[in-house]
């Protein structure tokens, strides 16, 4: 009985280093977000890879064209999502890490 019970403590402690190493921080998000969000780094460092091409997409249709002042307008888009994403990344990151957490049990089953 012990046997087992060590063998589910490895198993457990195994689980909690795999989502030690994949866990997403606030802090780095943060400051990606601050440093390259108009970019979408941030999101594409949360998993948000779609909402993160958009973004960086919009940031480079908007550069192109602002030399026909045409993308100035495009730029308002990345420029207000990196002011909304502000409120948004503690959210992000804790359905991000919730996500981790399902994949990790579903790998030990």
């Amino acid at each position: 009985m012990s046997d087992n019970a060590g063998g589910r403590g490895m198993d457990e402690a195994g689980r909690l280093m795999r989502f030690e190493a994949n866990k997403k921080s606030v802090l780095v998000a943060y400051l990606l977000w601050f440093f390259l969000g108009w970019l979408g780094v941030h999101r594409f460092y949360l998993g948000y890879v779609v909402s993160g091409l958009i973004l960086l997409a919009c940031w480079a249709v908007g550069s192109l064209l602002s030399v026909i002042y045409v993308g100035f307008v495009i730029l308002a888009i990345p420029a207000i999502w990196w002011v909304i994403d502000l409120f948004l990344i503690p959210g992000m990151a804790r359905e991000r890490n919730n996500q981790i957490i399902v994949e990790i049990e579903r790998g030990a089953r």
